[in-house]
């Protein structure tokens, strides 16, 4: 074999199991079709450390979250990457939504998060006098986290352990040998080269499906459905709002509704919404005509927000498992222990809070 590990995708997931696994093979190669590392789904999202509150229990979601999210708050904190805990609200601005509250404290609960504290109209006032709410959850263990800060921390730990990384690399064929795989990778340049590697790892992020498909597992196991996420920049005054503030959860395909997340400089950025792409193209553009529904969503739980306020930011895209009108669907891990392979499909949020513990999983299912 010309290596032990080939893990494709250098998102942040796959530079975890990179940076995981360097500890225990001395041979590993990361491929990426892009330039560098983290050019896609993982440079696109709100950056938020999640607690794990809204997961169905016993789900690869909640148990990966919240184990995740204590390793990525050590992991940050030993190695200096940028984060801040700051907390998050989950509003109910009329009666009707304050139940929803009490269902969510409790799944949160079952699911072993511990510290979610219930206040009242005038508690969330005295805490962020901007919010507008009858009552709240506060999450004190959401924080928020840089990205780009902790790919290049795990980038570079792979790396000084003397894992490779081929960028401009796409995977185009999978054979299944007895002691493991062959690759065909193909350049930018168009060259194409067979690689032999003892484990495979996907974790090709929008693209797992196809990764998955070039092994032979069955489509109806790992299609993926992409659904773009819109952001807009929130401009308000320094100190104007502390805490992330989120709506009671929208339906599943809609995701948690559009929510005001900070960035580490104390920048405000609404969304995200739901637009499902059909026709899976990677198109990262804002429609400037969206942002009236950003504010009318956000004047509901804001004071004081102008439509003038608002611009088109970034977007993103999700490859979750469901399309429109499906239940929500988990994680995907799917091992196979014969071949030497691990797909990692439907990896969206809460992917980047459990990265790390995602990367434990796959140590464990290979016995690294």
């Amino acid at each position: 074999m010309d290596f032990d590990v080939t893990v494709v995708g250098a998102g942040v997931v796959g530079l975890a199991v990179a940076e995981a696994l360097s500890k225990v093979f001395g041979r590993v190669l990361v491929i990426d079709k892009e330039e560098g590392f983290g050019r896609g789904v993982s440079s696109r999202n709100s950056e938020v450390i999640h607690a794990g509150i809204y997961y169905p229990q016993g789900s690869l979601k909640a148990r990966l979250c919240v184990s995740g999210r204590e390793l990525l708050y050590g992991f940050c904190e030993r190695h200096r990457v940028p984060h801040r805990r700051c907390g998050k609200l989950i509003v109910a601005t009329c009666g009707e939504e304050t139940a929803e509250l009490g269902r969510l404290a409790a799944n949160a609960r079952a699911c072993g998060v511990m510290d979610l504290e219930r206040l009242t109209g005038a508690q969330v006032r005295a805490m962020e006098p901007a919010v507008r709410a009858e009552e709240a959850l506060y999450s004190p263990s959401t924080g928020i986290v840089s990205a780009h800060g902790l790919m290049r921390k795990l980038f570079a730990r792979a790396k000084k352990a003397g894992t490779l990384f081929s960028f401009e690399t796409e995977a185009v064929a999978v054979e299944t040998e007895p002691s493991g795989s062959r690759l065909t990778v193909r350049y930018r340049d168009g060259r194409q080269e067979a690689v032999t590697t003892g484990l495979l790892i996907n974790a090709a992020g929008l693209f797992s499906d196809r990764v998955a498909g070039l092994t032979g597992l069955p489509e109806e196991t790992a299609a993926l459905h992409w659904w773009k996420g819109e952001y807009a920049a929130l401009h308000l005054p320094a100190g104007h709002l502390n805490t992330l503030v989120y709506p009671v959860p929208e339906p599943a395909n809609q995701g948690l509704g559009t929510h005001a997340t900070l960035s580490l400089d104390g920048t405000v950025r609404l969304g995200p919404n739901a637009l499902y792409l059909p026709d899976k193209a990677e198109d990262y553009r804002v429609d400037p005509s969206h942002l009236a529904d950003f504010h009318r969503a956000a004047s509901r739980y804001l004071k004081g927000i102008d439509p003038a306020m608002l611009r088109p930011d970034m977007a993103g895209i999700r490859p979750k498992r469901q399309k429109p009108n499906d239940p929500a669907a988990d994680f995907l891990i799917h091992s196979d222990p014969l071949k030497g392979q691990v797909h990692l499909i439907g990896i969206e949020s809460p992917g980047l809070t459990a990265s790390l513990a995602i990367a434990r999983e796959v140590c464990a299912l290979i016995g690294g």
